[in-house]
């Protein structure tokens, strides 16, 4: 097998840095949801502290999901018994 060129691994980076934004992202949404929940409602923090705990919660299950099935890069090192 060839081995891999520049290219194609940072190619390979975008998928974890998307999952990173993703969570980033996720938090950051329902942080300003909760934020603007609170000021409608007239409810101090506490709908801001529920959007981003929950934000974070659903972005870090996101990105759970999307590692664990990439199988294919899984570390070489599991699998060899000595």
């Amino acid at each position: 097998m060839a081995p891999e060129t520049p290219e194609q691994s940072i190619g390979k980076g975008y998928k974890y840095l998307a999952a990173g934004l993703r969570f980033a992202g996720g938090t950051v949404l329902f942080l300003l949801a909760g934020l603007w929940l609170d000021r409608k409602l007239g409810t101090s923090p506490l709908l801001t502290l529920i959007g981003a705990l929950l934000g974070a919660f659903l972005g870090g299950l996101s990105m759970y999901r999307e590692l664990m099935a990439d199988k294919a890069n899984r570390p070489t090192w599991r699998g060899r018994k000595r």
